[in-house]
């Protein structure tokens, strides 16, 4: 029998701006887990997806830049992230409940579920966050006229 657990995220229901190859990941890694599922459904293997949210971590340290060099420290506030210990924590429990998904943060699952009501409102508040990320490669497209 046994588990499969894939790390997603929220950019696996959403796309994001300036984050499109990661959101194409997580899409496709999203897809590729349903299809394993089904695939599996035979043998009792459980196979679920988490989308923790920002969590700390060292991952933005040794993340690239678009131009291939190193980002170097994280723009991002990591206060009162979720902690790696938590994000576990949520997932063992959810491997325990057979969950077949799990978006951890509220914020997360407004998002998914306001996205599949209403895209285009999402469409516009998510280019107006990450336009506003310091040193956002959006900046560039932005015009004064």
């Amino acid at each position: 029998k046994g588990v499969i657990v894939g790390v997603s995220s929220i950019a696996g229901y959403r796309g994001l701006p300036a984050r499109t190859g990661y959101a194409a990941s997580k899409f496709a890694l999203q897809g590729f887990l349903e299809c394993l599922r089904t695939e599996l459904l035979h043998t009792g293997t459980h196979v679920m997806w988490v989308a923790p949210g920002f969590t700390t971590s060292n991952i933005r340290n040794v993340a690239r830049a678009p131009d291939g060099s190193m980002q170097g420290e994280t723009p991002l506030d990591e206060k009162g992230l979720m902690s790696a210990e938590e994000c576990a924590g949520i997932i063992l429990d959810a491997v325990q409940k057979r969950k077949r998904s799990v978006v951890m943060t509220f914020m997360g699952k407004m998002t998914v579920f306001i996205n599949r009501i209403w895209p285009g409102f999402v469409d516009k508040r998510a280019y107006r966050h990450f336009l506003n990320e310091p040193n956002s490669p959006l900046k560039k497209y932005e015009t004064n006229g």
